[in-house]
């Protein structure tokens, strides 16, 4: 975690510790002395919502920022040394794309997955990516394709020896390539609006379990059916894929409730 931290320093121009970031509830639990450095420090004038949008939805994803953590306006507006309105703009977006939702009284805080939520995410997920790759192996020059994914693939057995945010983003854009590359931008775009939502679910059942699905041998199963020009064998191999994914974030609870 220390590892984190000093990676992302140089994003902001003062990184303060979280202390007084959240209300009493959000801080109930964490450490206040020799906590390690905030990604929620001061940012830079330029481009201040992009920023902002960056460093919540670093925190919220890696877990600096736990599932149910209210997020209090006042708090975070000063942390991160932007005006309410700018900070608003942030956290709608971040409801858009599923990683904090509104509670009583319109409170936000953090969203929280269930084992439900997961399967739900990953199910819709398979619909969407079985789609990108029966239309990559359906064309007659999927070679172009089938490079740049393999390139991806490459990015992400380098990715293996760099921090887990690294990992996840090289996780990421292998299957945002895998959908763009179909040219379908509905598609893309209803992927996109996943995306956070995707963030949180690989980080479900901890991190053990996340670096085992994002390991590169499992996308290039992938990659290989497609290459055989057989949509229906490019569909199973990402049926297999998020099965798999599944089974390895809910383990017994998909036998329970199976799809």
């Amino acid at each position: 975690m220390e590892r984190f931290w000093e990676q992302n320093r140089t994003t902001f121009r003062k990184i303060d510790s979280v202390d007084n970031l959240l209300s009493t509830e959000a801080v109930e639990g964490m450490t206040h002395k020799g906590a390690p450095m905030s990604l929620l420090g001061g940012l830079e004038k330029t481009n201040l919502r992009q920023q902002a949008l960056a460093a919540l939805r670093r925190a919220i994803t890696t877990g600096e920022l736990a599932p149910g953590t209210h997020l209090v306006e006042t708090d975070l507006s000063e942390r991160l040394q932007i005006s309410r309105g700018t900070l608003r703009e942030a956290m709608r977006q971040l409801q858009q794309e599923g990683l904090i939702s509104s509670g009583a009284r319109g409170r936000l805080a953090v969203r929280h997955l269930d084992t439900a939520d997961v399967r739900d995410i990953f199910e819709v997920r398979s619909a969407l990516e079985s789609l990108a790759a029966r239309t990559l192996a359906d064309r007659a020059d999927r070679e172009e394709a089938v490079r740049e994914l393999e390139r991806h693939i490459r990015q992400m057995e380098e990715a293996s020896d760099g921090s887990l945010e690294e990992r996840i983003q090289a996780d990421l854009d292998f299957h945002h390539a895998l959908c763009t590359l179909t040219g379908n931008r509905t598609l893309v775009h209803s992927w996109k609006s996943l995306e956070g939502s995707i963030r949180m679910s690989i980080m479900y059942a901890g991190v053990d379990q996340a670096i085992s699905n994002m390991s590169a041998h499992r996308h290039a199963g992938i990659v290989q059916a497609i290459t055989t020009g057989d949509p229906l064998t490019a569909v199973h191999a990402v049926e297999e894929h998020m099965t798999d994914t599944i089974r390895t974030l809910v383990g017994s609870d998909l036998e329970q409730h199976p799809a």
